[in-house]
C-alpha cells in the first residue's frame, strides 16, 4: 500500500476520529472526509483534506474507507443509507470498521459487503484520545489474513500495537471483552473507594496502597489520581460510551444465551450515573451517586 498512490475515505471525525485523521494526513495519505460535524471536517479540510458531501460521495472517491462512529446503527445508516458506503464504493475498495460494535452486526455488515465484492475489516481500538492523537492506540483486527496485510502499513499510522486477531468481527469480540472488564473495574474501584474513604481512610493511603497490591488495575492507576481526586471528570471515556460497550457485552451474551452476573451490575451503576445527568462525563463519574450515597466525597 504506496502512501502516495491510496486515497483514504474517513467517516466519523469525533472526539477520537478527527486525531486519527489528522494522523493520516501527516503520514502523507490522501485523506477524504465526510462527518454531520462541519466544523470538524473544515479543520481537517485546512490541514489537506477533501471534504465529501456524503459516506456514497467519500467512497466514490476512495480506495481505502474507515468508519468511526457511535454505535450499530449509525454505522448502518452510513453503509446502507440511500448515499451511503455501498451505494458507492467500487468493488475491491476495503472498509475498515474502527467503530465498537456487536459481533454479530459486523458479520452481517460484513456479508452484505462481499456481495457487492468489497473487503470489510473489523478493527476496534483501545487507547483513548491520547492514543488517537499519539498513534499509540492498540487495535484489535478482524478479518482475512491477506486483507489485513494490505491495510497493516495504515492500521500502523494509527496504532504501535496491531493485534490480528481472527476472522472478520474477531476485533469487535475482543473489544466487548475488554471494555466489559473495564466497566466492571470502574465500578468495583468507584465501590471500593466510597467504602474505605467512609471508613475514615486517607484516599491517599488507599491508592498507594492498593496500586502496589492484589487490588490494582488500570482502572485504579489511571482514573483515580488523574479524574478522581483532582475532580475533574472531562471524559477520557465518557460514562455514556461506557454503557454503550456494556450494552453490547449485554446483547452478546443474550444471543449466546449465557448468564452474566457482574456486567449486569456494572452496567446498572452506568444507568445511575446517566440517570444522574453524568452521561457526558468521564466513566470516573460512576463515583459521584456512590460518594452521594454515603455522604463523603472521594478527593485529595
Amino acid at each position: 500500500m504506496e502512501v502516495g498512490a491510496v486515497k483514504v475515505g474517513f467517516i466519523g471525525i469525533g472526539t477520537m476520529g478527527k486525531p486519527m485523521a489528522i494522523n493520516i494526513i501527516r503520514a502523507g495519505y490522501s485523506l477524504i472526509v465526510n462527518d454531520v460535524n462541519e466544523q470538524a471536517v473544515q479543520e481537517l479540510v485546512k490541514l489537506g483534506a477533501q471534504k465529501a458531501q456524503n459516506p456514497c460521495e467519500c467512497a466514490q472517491q476512495s480506495d481505502v474507507i474507515i468508519t468511526m462512529l457511535p454505535n450499530n446503527a449509525i454505522v448502518e445508516q452510513v453503509l446502507l443509507g440511500e448515499n451511503g458506503i455501498f451505494a458507492g464504493a467500487k468493488p475491491g475498495v476495503c472498509l475498515i470498521d474502527m467503530s465498537s460494535v456487536a459481533p454479530s452486526f459486523t458479520q452481517k455488515m460484513a456479508k452484505r459487503a462481499a456481495e457487492k465484492g468489497l473487503g470489510y475489516v473489523d478493527a476496534p481500538v483501545s487507547g483513548g484520545v491520547k492514543g488517537a492523537a499519539g498513534g499509540t492506540l492498540t487495535i484489535m483486527v478482524g478479518g482475512e489474513t491477506e486483507l489485513v496485510n494490505q491495510i497493516r502499513p495504515l492500521l500502523e499510522v494509527l496504532g504501535k500495537k496491531i493485534y490480528h486477531v481472527g476472522p472478520v468481527s474477531s476485533g469487535d469480540a475482543v473489544k466487548v471483552v475488554n471494555n466489559l472488564l473495564l466497566g466492571i473495574n470502574m465500578a468495583a474501584v468507584a465501590e471500593a473507594f466510597t467504602l474505605g474513604t467512609k471508613l475514615g481512610i486517607n484516599p491517599q493511603t488507599l491508592y498507594e496502597i492498593i496500586s502496589v497490591s492484589s487490588g490494582n488495575s488500570y482502572a485504579l492507576t489511571a482514573k483515580m489520581p488523574n479524574f478522581v481526586f483532582k475532580d475533574n471528570f472531562t471524559p477520557g471515556f465518557s460514562i455514556d460510551l461506557q454503557y454503550k460497550d456494556l450494552e453490547l457485552a449485554v446483547q452478546t451474551a443474550k444471543e449466546l444465551k449465557i448468564p452474566m452476573m457482574l456486567m449486569n451490575v456494572a452496567q446498572q451503576l452506568f444507568e445511575q450515573a446517566r440517570a444522574n445527568g453524568l452521561g457526558k462525563e468521564d466513566i470516573s463519574a460512576v463515583i459521584k451517586p456512590l460518594e452521594e450515597l454515603m455522604g463523603i466525597k472521594v478527593r485529595l
